[in-house]
């Protein structure tokens, strides 16, 4: 779902309006999701501000959260994580489940 949120900057006397992004993705476990976020949850935003992006797991899915001042910032983000999911699905399932120790 996307949607703005508006906060007010104290120091700056003005209204401030961000774009919010969520996306949920399903796994068939707990345990897939977990290993999911771990190899997602290294890759920072390269850019120091303007976008932010939270990564949490709840069961066996995977939320992530985005903050953004910019549509194109996001879309970037946004499409770059895509990538990297797709990669991290890919992977999990060429290898299989893993195995336990």
């Amino acid at each position: 779902s996307i949607y703005f949120e508006r906060f007010h900057h104290f120091q700056e006397k003005m209204e401030i309006f961000v774009i919010v992004h969520s996306l949920d993705v399903p796994f068939p476990s707990s345990r897939d999701a977990a290993i999911a976020l771990r190899s997602l949850s290294p890759d920072r935003e390269p850019r120091k501000g303007g976008i932010s992006k939270e990564l949490t797991v709840s069961g066996s899915t995977l939320s992530v959260r985005w903050s953004a001042d910019e549509a194109r910032i996001l879309r970037v983000s946004v499409n770059s994580f895509l990538d990297h999911l797709s990669l991290v699905l890919e992977t999990m399932e060429m290898f299989g489940p893993p195995v336990s120790q």
